[in-house]
């Protein structure tokens, strides 16, 4: 459309609702994320820039009007046309080069990625952990940035009682730790079936931690005494798979020892420690002590008890407790050994239980028929304790 000499230039609708009405030049209306910065999506946006009269107004324009009038020819100004065709081109690559450290994107590489490595100390019964570092991880604060730690569980069976965690980082994206965490008593059998979840989240201190990605590998992945590195990228939080049995839930671990002394013709029943205790008290720690009992127990004279250690998960007692019995009666017996917190003024509370006898099966049976199969001799092995309270016994 062409103008006339001396006629006005008309301003259509859109653009007369888009510019404040004010003496000077014309200025496009700021918007909403000027006032407001999309964190933590993102950085702020950067300040506009002054493109000139035509191009500040078609960049103004181009989230208010509908994709026929902007596709619609500029006849009547030509540098107007191009100018809006630059803005246009401009925001189109913006969508396809994201910034990969703030948008919001089912990609998983948008929350980060986590360097760790893991060794399986079979000798020693134990599971190093060593978190390295992470990179590019999600911001979760208003100012850009996390303050991230990372926590470790064993699937399945997650809970506080096999949960570890690093120390916090405070505003980074990049963190490094250098952080080993270790978990004791681990089996073979726990190599097979286990799988290790390792979360990052951002801690806050006046609201709820927030979950950043999490990454899981199968223990069956490693080789015994051989340190296997990972570069993974974080996932979103995948199902936990509530369906287990709760009476089987894991409740930590204990190492005892069994050993037949034929001379005085006793079982001798090593209580040596436990290791990540389910915290029974509100200050996220247990004061436990360990009881044994020899079933059945007509006399109800097979009861030892250990020293109580105060506010501990990880309690060493290497105690010895003797039963006179003889060998060939062992056949018959199960040892009921159960972990307890004390309580000062109320009942002491239930942590978790392990049988071993003839009725037992996997580890338990087999370190009971070790224990008859080699006589004068100490065998020491790591059992998971369970919330089944054995024999429904009672405190």
């Amino acid at each position: 459309m062409t103008q006339r000499k001396g006629e006005k230039p008309t301003i259509s609708i859109q653009e007369h609702m888009a510019i404040d009405v004010c003496p000077g030049p014309i200025q496009p209306i700021k918007q909403i994320s000027d006032y407001f910065p999309r964190y933590p999506r993102g950085l702020p946006p950067a300040a506009p820039h002054q493109a000139g009269h035509a191009g500040s107004l078609r960049s103004a324009l181009s989230t208010s009007t509908s994709v026929a009038e902007s596709d619609r020819p500029n006849e009547d100004n030509p540098d107007r046309a191009c100018a809006g065709a630059s803005a246009s081109l401009q925001a189109t690559k913006r969508d396809e080069e994201p910034d990969v450290e703030g948008y919001d994107s089912d990609d998983s590489t948008t929350l980060g990625t986590l360097e760790f490595s893991l060794l399986y100390d079979q000798e020693n019964n134990a599971l190093h952990c060593t978190i390295n570092k992470a990179k590019g991880l999600k911001p979760m604060d208003h100012n850009g940035l996390s303050d991230p730690y990372v926590k470790l569980h064993l699937l399945p069976g997650a809970s506080k009682a096999n949960k570890l965690r690093t120390k916090t980082l405070h505003n980074t994206l990049n963190p490094v730790w250098s952080e080993t965490l270790t978990y004791y008593g681990i089996t073979d059998e726990d190599m097979v079936r286990k799988t290790l979840r390792i979360s990052v989240c951002d801690e806050d201190k006046f609201r709820h931690n927030e979950f950043i990605g999490e990454t899981r590998i199968p223990l069956k992945k490693l080789k015994p005494n051989q340190t296997k590195n990972f570069n993974n990228c974080l996932e979103k939080q995948l199902p936990v798979n509530k369906t287990e049995d709760k009476s089987l839930e894991e409740r930590g671990r204990i190492m005892i020892s069994l050993k037949y002394n034929t001379q005085k013709s006793c079982l001798v029943v090593g209580i040596i420690r436990c290791a990540h205790l389910a915290a029974m008290d509100a200050n996220g720690f247990s004061d436990p002590y360990v009881k044994t009992y020899l079933k059945p127990d007509e006399n109800k004279k097979s009861k030892h008890k250990t020293a109580v250690k105060k506010k501990t998960l990880n309690p060493e007692f290497n105690e010895e407790f003797c039963y006179d019995i003889k060998y060939a009666d062992l056949t018959k017996k199960t040892l009921e050994v159960t972990v307890w917190d004390y309580d000062i003024g109320k009942s002491n509370d239930f942590i978790g239980g392990v049988s071993l006898g003839i009725n037992a099966n996997g580890e338990r049976l087999k370190h009971w028929f070790d224990c008859l199969k080699n006589k004068d001799k100490k065998i020491e092995r790591w059992h998971t304790l369970t919330n089944e309270l054995p024999g429904s016994l009672n405190d």
